[in-house]
């Protein structure tokens, strides 16, 4: 199944997508795209529903983040081995953990924000595991009975932020709008192995990211198992798992940033395409 939420933002409704690519409402089955719907018997209970009865939703209507009320979005750093390679770092011998601010979070095709002065943002698609059932110390063994879906993520990052002001890179991870999510979650059961998954970034239509989920160091089951190590994984809860090679950080000889007006196209195979415009901060 392919879940998304559409409507103004705030006041976004569950839908789920047909064979033809059209919107049905499912407002009238459950009442959003939460964590309380995404455990295995809720989603069966969805799954059985006849779709073609289902109202078609009119128009293009706004895509919203496709899962809402999450407690944590989890991002890993340096993920891909031929992305290290390409910012001269080591390969991390554990994986690299940090949080986004959850005001990050926004629908797939809204516009991205560029903060105040910021002279250094960056691209970063990302298959982004979406969490169905709570994870506790869990094993890598059963990682993937605690995943809910896949969704596409672009880890919008701010280098200056995130290398250059102190401190974690949380700041330079965080900024409002930074978290693009969607256009919808792809439950699992579409997604027979999600460590082959081939991924792109397009800049004003030149392709910058070029990648495969094939190249993670660490993969979605040994990341669900390792995060839930440090912190509760509950359902609703998404976990942005690293970035192939094409940043504007890595690019030689000279990095390259993002500038207001620019628009950035981002998808991953199975799982949808997203876009963003770039525009000032106000």
């Amino acid at each position: 199944m392919k879940l998304l939420r559409y409507g103004p933002a705030g006041d976004e409704k569950p839908g789920i997508l047909d064979a033809e690519g059209a919107i049905r409402d499912l407002s009238g089955v459950i009442p959003d795209i939460t964590g309380a719907v995404l455990s295995p018997e809720s989603l069966a209970k969805i799954a059985a529903v006849d779709i073609a009865s289902l109202p078609k939703v009119p128009g293009s209507p706004r895509i919203g983040a496709p899962v809402t009320g999450m407690k944590n979005l989890v991002c890993i750093g340096l993920n891909y081995a031929d992305h290290a390679a390409e910012t001269g770092a080591p390969i991390p011998k554990e994986p690299i953990v940090f949080l986004k601010s959850l005001n990050a979070l926004q629908g797939p095709n809204d516009d991205v924000v560029i903060p105040r002065g910021s002279v250094k943002t960056d691209w970063e698609v990302e298959l982004a595991v979406i969490i169905g059932t709570r994870a506790k110390y869990v094993s890598e063994e059963n990682a993937l009975e605690h995943v809910a879906g896949y969704a596409v993520g672009n880890d919008v990052s701010e280098r200056e932020w995130q290398a250059e002001r102190g401190g974690t890179w949380d700041k330079g991870k965080g900024f409002d709008t930074f978290g693009p999510l969607g256009p919808w979650l792809v439950t699992k059961d579409e997604v027979p192995d999600p460590q082959n998954l081939a991924m792109f970034c397009d800049v004003d239509g030149v392709r910058q990211q070029d990648g495969s989920t094939r190249t993670m160091i660490f993969g979605v089951k040994q990341l669900v198992a390792y995060v839930s190590q440090c912190i509760t994984l509950n359902p609703g809860d998404v976990i942005f798992t690293g970035t192939p090679p094409g940043v504007g950080l890595g690019k030689k000889p000279t990095p390259v940033f993002l500038k207001a007006g620019q628009v950035m196209k981002l998808g991953i195979a199975g799982l949808g395409e997203q876009q963003q415009t770039l525009v000032a901060s106000s």
